[in-house]
């Protein structure tokens, strides 16, 4: 049950990241309206199948789309 909503919550993230150049942690979940657990589920789903890419800048998680 855990992994199909993981898999759900990535599709919210990458249709979030789609078009764009990248967003912080904060956009996306304001986007999403994702609570943090949730976010950061689909964040390492994505992560685990390379399709997003992170670092840190000026201490705010930054994701964009490989």
């Amino acid at each position: 049950m855990l992994k199909e909503k993981a898999g759900v919550i990535a599709g919210t993230i990458w249709s979030a990241l789609n078009g764009t150049e990248g967003l912080t942690a904060k956009q996306i979940k304001k986007a999403t309206k994702l609570v943090d657990k949730d976010l950061f589920l689909g964040l390492g789903w994505l992560l685990r199948e390379d399709k997003i890419s992170t670092e840190e800048i000026e201490g705010e998680l930054f994701v964009k789309l490989n």
